[in-house]
């Protein structure tokens, strides 16, 4: 099946020399959930700008279903929505004006009741005669969302949607994202909450210095590169791990109650059962025991941290 969105050696070097995008090659299934993470500066906000045509790309080329962003450039602009990170919505219009507006600048025939959808899905619709500039930070996020909705596109960015947003908006938004996608609309969401990335996502891109580092499935990420550790409470303290354990690589507490060892769910054997023995061996007895999964985000730090 032909990509949503196919980018292939993406490039963008500003006249001063900054090389913000470093051949960027990408592909983004239909109807998924991409997350593309990366520090301040990594080049995000520069792919996404690239695509929407708000910014022209240095080389390579860019396709958006199958219509190239250059050569197609007004069809590709209609199946793409864009939700941009700087709040933008100081219109003296009506919640409901704006929105209307925005459709009709894609050339599309008045649809109220498609307005009106868009407005309730984002609990908009009780303030559809209010004066956009006269909303709080988090309303005027809604409509920008509605605004990107307007023209029913194919292909939703989301650059940083939920910043300075509560987190009851928060999760009416993440709501309405998941009936996107149920609906076929693909996303694209970039953000500084990585706990939504690792809720949302069904992928997860990597970008650091203008280059993509990793792409790969959120579950197949956090099993590759995510550590299980077993986190085991003594009964008695104690000063040292014996000699008996130290080809287990334990971790002991610095106040010498708690034993953690760090094991990889991919193996036939994990070593807990063995772990378990040695410690009754060395008279060592426990009281508690947990297990503990990295989360996505540590697994986002030590990937930017890689020497590039």
């Amino acid at each position: 099946m032909q990509p949503m969105l196919s980018i292939s050696g993406l490039g963008k070097t500003y006249a001063g020399g900054f090389e913000a995008l470093k051949r960027v090659d990408l592909e983004i299934r239909r109807g998924e959930i991409f997350a593309l993470l990366g520090p301040n500066g990594a080049g995000k906000t520069t792919l996404i700008s690239i695509v929407c045509g708000l910014v022209n790309a240095s080389g390579g080329e860019v396709l958006v279903d199958g219509y190239d962003i250059v050569g197609d450039y007004r069809k590709t602009r209609s199946i793409i929505g864009l939700v941009p990170q700087e709040l933008t919505t100081e219109t003296f219009e009506t919640v409901w004006n704006t929105v209307s507006f925005t459709r009709g600048l894609f050339g599309l025939a008045p649809d109220p009741a498609h307005i009106e959808g868009v407005l309730k899905s984002l609990s908009l619709w009780d303030k559809k005669d209010e004066r956009a500039i006269n909303l709080s930070g988090g309303m005027k996020r809604r409509v920008l969302i509605a605004k990107a909705l307007a023209h029913e596109p194919k292909l939703l960015f989301l650059d940083e949607p939920t910043a300075g947003v509560d987190v009851e908006l928060r999760q009416d938004m993440w709501n309405v994202v998941r009936s996107l996608r149920d609906d076929g609309v693909t996303v694209i969401l970039t953000t500084h909450y990585i706990e939504e990335a690792e809720q949302m996502a069904d992928r997860v891109g990597v970008i650091n210095h203008g280059e993509l580092i990793l792409v790969q499935d959120k579950s197949s990420l956090m099993l590759e590169l995510g550590k299980k550790q077993l986190f085991l409470h003594l009964n008695d303290g104690i000063d040292r791990i014996p000699a008996s354990l130290t080809d287990y690589e334990l971790d002991l507490s610095d106040d010498g109650d708690e034993l953690v060892y760090t094991y990889d769910t991919r193996s036939e054997r994990t070593g807990i059962t063995a772990l378990l023995g040695d410690l009754q061996e060395a008279g060592i007895t426990f009281n508690d025991l947990r297990t503990s999964q990295s989360s996505l985000e540590e697994i986002f730090v030590n990937l930017v941290k890689r020497p590039t």
